[in-house]
């Protein structure tokens, strides 16, 4: 996976300080400042979690593969196997690769739906219905 690196979360080299001069960079980037792999939630059968080490040993459950949503319907949630991806508003391919992501719209048994929610990070997918 290439195109998905580990990102960096530090101060931009080109934005100026306070006081108006260019930044200059006084060390390295540290490991503390590194972020995760992007987890590409791909359409599948069941779902499929795994467990990723976060800062402090915490363990977060990551979701790899989706079957199933939590839908909100106007009776409440429920729980609906997901047909496919239709279009997704981080990136077109994604749609045909079907990953899920934020703002996916995904088909579903009872309709179209939105993800609202981050699959990669939090180990499920929710969506509500869209009407129409």
């Amino acid at each position: 996976m290439g195109q998905f690196g580990k990102q960096t979360h530090s101060r931009s080299k080109t934005k100026k300080d306070g006081n108006g001069k260019r930044v200059i960079k006084s060390r390295d980037k540290r490991r503390s400042e590194s972020g995760n792999y992007f987890t590409a939630t791909k359409l599948a059968e069941a779902n499929v979690t795994d467990g990723i080490r976060r800062r402090g040993g915490m363990v977060t459950a990551v979701l790899k593969k989706a079957g199933v949503v939590n839908l909100l319907t106007k009776q409440g949630y429920k729980k609906v196997a997901i047909k496919g991806v239709l279009e997704s508003k981080d990136n077109r391919n994604f749609a045909r690769q079907n990953i899920i992501t934020k703002g996916t719209v995904i088909n579903t048994e009872l309709g179209k739906a939105i993800v609202i929610n981050r699959p990669g990070r939090e180990g499920c997918v929710n969506a509500r219905l869209v009407e129409g």
